[in-house]
């Protein structure tokens, strides 16, 4: 929404807008003016409350109807922190707001960094194939080995709790990888098996 008129503008709207005559006069009748200005502030209120509402529309304004957004997008769910905090629970209704999905490694790296792991890569694991193996290459496992792939999630989450940026009685030094295990694997492809690698 655009600017918000205050209640001085909608006074003197709606003073514009009165008819001629001694019973709206200013002068003659000082009350109608009165009635105006108390209509006005109810005006500014409800319009000020409209603006309020239209941030709530999308969920990354949402900060009154959470807990309705949370209901409509199942949340929290089995992935969810225990008492997650306000900036914590609108994020992750804005990832499932937006959430598409795919099978490719690319989605599982947008999905790791949304959840704060942003150096996060996927390796693809290969089964040796005679003629498609390569000197060098890694050759372990047998053709199951073809259905798992690692992500890597670098070191900690860049929204880590630190000196000067947590709360009274938030733990230092974890690496809150539950949340972002459940979630890959909740989305990984059926068939695969995926591994976390934290390189701390």
């Amino acid at each position: 929404m655009g600017v918000t008129k205050t209640a001085d503008d909608y006074y003197r709207q709606m003073a514009q807008l009165l008819p001629l005559g001694p019973a709206w006069d200013a002068d003659l009748n000082a009350g109608i003016h009165d009635v105006l200005r108390a209509a006005a502030q109810e005006f500014a209120r409800v319009d000020a409350r409209a603006g309020d509402l239209l941030s709530e529309v999308v969920p990354t304004g949402v900060r009154e109807l959470l807990p309705d957004w949370e209901r409509v997008m199942g949340l929290p769910d089995s992935c969810t922190l225990l008492q997650p905090q306000f900036w914590q629970r609108r994020a992750e209704v804005v990832r499932r707001f937006g959430a598409v999905g795919e099978q490719r490694p690319a989605y599982f790296i947008q999905v790791a960094a949304l959840m704060g792991y942003p150096d996060a890569r996927v390796t693809e694991h290969r089964a040796p194939r005679f003629g498609r193996s390569r000197f060098g290459a890694a050759r372990w496992g047998t053709w199951q080995v073809q259905f798992l792939w690692t992500l890597h999630l670098g070191g900690r989450q860049a929204r880590g709790l630190r000196w000067g940026a947590a709360v009274w009685g938030n733990r230092f030094g974890v690496i809150p990888g539950n949340e972002v295990e459940c979630v890959i694997r909740r989305y990984a492809p059926a068939h695969t098996v995926v591994l976390f690698d934290y390189e701390t």
